[in-house]
């Protein structure tokens, strides 16, 4: 497919903009909008089509670093704002983005690829955390303990640690900056952000309604330009007192690394390879359902997609063929005609789901739908995929496929599925189906992951601490706790003798 890269052709994607002063092309510095001094500049297409849609700055380490000059400048009056005040300003953030809902999904979609009301959905979710940490904001700690000292008074505070330097990743280009930034800014720290430049653009609008809400210049940043670039000078700078990351295991092993020398508060949210456990007493029919959300939503592209699914044996064929009818008759297309199934993100991601079809199949899997690049749409769609009978040996059993390839396989036992489902460096995430109480509660105990969905694919949201065991993460996002990555507490003994 030919790459579009005419003004016109970015004009006629951009026209169903309401508010076309969200469409930015500048990184945002200091409360201002800013062009790399070299001049250089990253393109930014379209995934349905591979058009050319914007280009945004590519700053160098000395303008990383100058973000964060700006920032912890900026720390010390925003930090001594009373929290009620910058409450007020997180709200009207909050207001702002919801206001500006269907702009914000229309660049999504253009960016990302995801189905437009996947990228509505995204809106509601990232927003729900800017009003959430409003509401906390007002609720700094300020503890008193029982002092173990004669004449003396005990308190601990909970304080912002200072600048916080955010990377987020391509696939929840807006849910993943909310949830870390809006929680950094409600306990006072200020914020460097790097969006992925694969999807810059709805960062870049963030930005232009955070400056509307009233965010004091060089709170609130938008880096954009070569990651390693960028993000190895903020891991360096010992004025980064935080660094939370969305990613990949292998890139979160590396920034632990080099966060090491500075000794940073460090939040990972990173890999996963979620199991989807089915006992044959659960309801088969809402699995499957449940089934088709935990794979295929945002096109398998999610830490939290289901990659192994374990089908007790009594069901395992009902299951298997009730997937494939659900899975075939699913829509695929540009995400801006809202299909069920938009394209992938880039030609590593489909040349990732070609690799472990083949593997499967090799090994003895069988492809019961699927298994193709859909050329007709573009290089970018693969078309959603089921596998059944696939060996316990078969990569995609152990490493995430991040697409729309689902891999069954059948078990016999309680312990033999749990072994199976552990049996990974990786502790995101965990799907189980059955009704039976006392097994429900054996199960959730036994399964080596932070959130367990029972009976359920949908569970997160802005009240709940987000976080993986293992190599998928330190920390946890959203909740009460996610304020923790972005605090130290204060011990204060006062005499008053």
């Amino acid at each position: 497919m030919m790459m579009a890269n005419s003004k016109s052709a970015r004009i006629t994607d951009l026209e169903g903009l309401t508010d076309g002063r969200l469409f930015k092309e500048f990184a945002y510095i200091d409360g201002e909008w800013r062009s790399a001094l070299s001049g250089k500049t990253i393109s930014v297409t379209n995934p349905a089509d591979g058009g050319w849609i914007a280009n945004v700055p590519c700053l160098s380490a000395a303008e990383a670093q100058y973000a964060v000059t700006a920032a912890d400048a900026a720390f010390t009056e925003w930090s001594a704002l009373l929290p009620q005040q910058r409450a007020s300003i997180l709200y009207r953030w909050f207001t702002l983005v919801m206001e500006n809902k269907e702009d914000l999904a229309l660049l999504m979609t253009l960016e990302q690829g995801k189905p437009l009301s996947e990228s509505r959905g995204e809106i509601d979710y990232g927003a729900s955390f800017i009003e959430f940490f409003a509401e906390e904001a007002k609720r700094p700690d300020i503890i008193s303990v029982t002092s173990h000292l004669p004449e003396a008074e005990v308190e601990l505070w909970l304080e912002p640690v200072g600048v916080a330097a955010l990377i987020t990743p391509w696939n929840f280009p807006l849910a993943m900056l909310t949830r870390k930034a809006a929680a950094a800014l409600a306990i006072g720290c200020t914020v460097v952000a790097h969006p992925s430049m694969e999807t810059p653009l709805t960062a870049l609008a963030l930005a232009v309604l955070a400056d509307r809400a009233g965010l004091p210049a060089g709170v609130f940043n938008i880096v954009t330009g070569n990651a390693a670039e960028i993000v190895g000078a903020w891991t360096e700078d010992a004025r980064v007192r935080a660094l939370s990351f969305t990613g990949s295991t292998e890139i979160g092993r590396l920034l632990y690394s080099q966060c090491a020398p500075t000794i940073k508060r460090l939040s990972l949210e990173l890999g996963g390879h979620a199991p989807f456990i089915l006992f044959s007493d659960a309801k088969t029919d809402k699995a499957v359902d449940e089934a088709i959300k935990a794979k295929f939503a945002t096109s398998g592209q999610d830490c939290l997609a289901a990659n192994r699914f374990f089908v007790e044996r009594p069901v395992y064929d009902e299951f298997c063929r009730k997937v494939k009818e659900k899975v075939q008759s699913l829509s695929i297309g540009p995400g801006i005609g809202d299909p069920d199934i938009g394209p992938l993100m880039n030609d590593g991601a489909v040349s990732k789901q070609q690799e472990h079809v083949a593997d499967a199949l090799e090994r003895g899997g069988k492809l019961l739908c699927g298994g193709i690049i859909r050329e007709d749409l573009g290089p970018l769609f693969f078309a959603p995929t089921v596998l059944m009978d696939v060996p316990f040996e078969a990569k995609i059993m152990h490493e995430e496929t991040f697409g729309p390839v689902m891999a069954i396989a059948s078990f016999d036992t309680e312990d033999e599925v749990v072994a199976r489902a552990n049996e990974t460096e990786y502790g995101l995430m965990a799907y189980l189906h059955t009704r039976e109480p006392s097994r429900i509660y054996r199960m959730s105990r036994a399964l080596r992951f932070g959130m367990v969905g029972v009976n359920r694919t949908k569970v997160t949201g802005a009240p709940i601490p987000f976080g993986g065991m293992k190599q998928s993460g330190l920390g946890r996002e959203g909740s009460r706790h996610g304020i923790e990555a972005f605090s130290d507490v204060k011990y204060v003994c006062r005499d008053w003798s």
